[in-house]
């Protein structure tokens, strides 16, 4: 099967009316999903700026009618467990779509992102399994908050459309915990050892409903279904790749 196309834009370059415009294009254009990042500034994308996903998704799911949303990724630590499981309920709702709930385990205190962490002091957690136990937090308590059978959490949101939780992975313990707990995976396609991730996950993930996922950046002619990464990808059992524009998203765009 080919891959569902979506696209995925940040905010550096461009202002609201532009990234609406561009959203809008993307919605007549055939595009799945417009997917969009989670930072704190702009220079960690190469920008001068960036919005906060979560009021931006909000003018996102106001402003389009059919194309479903995503956030590739949203960063386990830039708020509570909770504010984000609500966060990507609102979504869902205001939406009446599916909403691509992206989940990332954080960064390390070395890491090149880890800067905007700290200019706003926020917590940055130096253990990798911490990390990776933030994620199982989240996905936890999502299955609660959006469980109609359990009572001990009454009154948070519960949309119609459940967001499907797609664990971003850079790592063999990532992937398995996506493939028990999440609903997707997400691997950078150019990672060299993204075989080894989507393996780890199918083992873990067995006969259960699933998204695989997969991103790379804009290039001439990836939006071609015979592009020979796109026959890559429907060969690995890829469900959907998003297609990072990250300057100056386009306000004309085409799926072929």
């Amino acid at each position: 099967m080919t891959p569902v196309v979506d696209v995925q834009f940040t905010s550096g370059y461009a202002d609201w009316s532009h990234l609406r415009d561009s959203a809008l294009a993307a919605e007549e254009s055939g595009y799945g999903a417009v997917w969009i990042v989670d930072h704190l500034a702009g220079r960690s994308m190469g920008g001068e700026q960036s919005f906060e996903a979560f009021t931006w998704l909000g003018a996102l799911a106001a402003s389009t009618s059919r194309i479903e949303l995503g956030a590739l990724v949203v960063n386990a630590w830039n708020r509570e467990v909770g504010v984000s499981a609500v966060g990507a309920a609102t979504v869902s709702a205001i939406s009446g779509r599916q909403f691509w709930f992206g989940i990332g385990a954080g960064t390390s205190p070395s890491s090149s992102f880890a800067w905007e962490q700290k200019m706003v002091g926020a917590r940055i957690e130096p253990s990798l399994e911490r990390r990776h136990d933030r994620v199982v937090e989240l996905l936890e308590l999502c299955d609660r908050m959006w469980s109609e059978g359990d009572v001990s959490l009454p009154t948070f949101i519960r949309p119609q459309h459940t967001p499907r939780r797609i664990v971003g992975v850079n790592s063999v313990r990532l992937a398995e915990i996506a493939g028990r707990l999440a609903d997707g995976i997400n691997v950078a396609w150019r990672h060299p050892r993204r075989d080894e991730f989507l393996s780890a996950c199918r083992v873990a993930a067995r006969d259960r409903d699933f998204t695989w996922t997969t991103y790379l950046p804009w290039s001439d002619g990836i939006e071609d279904a015979e592009h020979p990464e796109r026959a890559a990808m429907a060969a690995a059992g890829i469900d959907r790749v998003i297609i990072l524009h990250p300057e100056n998203p386009p306000a004309s765009l085409r799926v072929v």
